[in-house]
């Protein structure tokens, strides 16, 4: 977690944010879920990683952990984490993680309420896949450029 600012683990008014998302590897492959095919929400039918946005005072990894969750049924800990990084772009700040755990947990990933497919990628996969939500893809290549 030596990546990781200790911002992202602060809760509270202080810690201004509106959102966080999690690029969580299972093994080798990183868990996506294509987004719901509806013109209502942004990115439809687009492939995305686990996320969503802030739920009251929750700090930053609360919420991209809490969202994991949610979305595909996986719980993930501090233990897991291995960087962020805080994002500001049209007025809003958002987080962004790398998380890993081991492959045999594979098996925890169930589709919950949101989305119409959950699918383990490549990290080469996601970062060429024309469906893939863009800025994720920058973000996820900007913690690969720093490994």
């Amino acid at each position: 977690m030596k990546d990781v600012p200790s911002i992202a683990f602060q809760y509270g008014d202080g810690s201004r944010f509106t959102g966080a998302k999690v690029a969580v590897f299972v093994g080798s492959q990183i868990v996506t879920i294509l987004r719901d095919d509806k013109p209502t929400i942004p990115y439809p039918n687009y492939w995305d990683l686990t996320g969503g946005g802030r739920e009251g005072h929750e700090s930053a990894w609360e919420c991209a952990a809490r969202e994991c969750f949610e979305e595909v049924s996986l719980r993930i800990s501090k233990a897991d984490l291995l960087w962020g990084r805080l994002y500001k772009s049209l007025g809003q700040q958002n987080w962004f993680f790398i998380a890993r755990v081991d492959a045999s947990r594979q098996q925890e990933l169930h589709l919950r309420d949101e989305g119409q497919a959950l699918q383990l990628m490549s990290v080469d996969e996601y970062l060429t896949h024309p469906k893939a939500i863009s800025r994720f893809q920058s973000r996820l290549s900007d913690w690969i450029a720093g490994q």
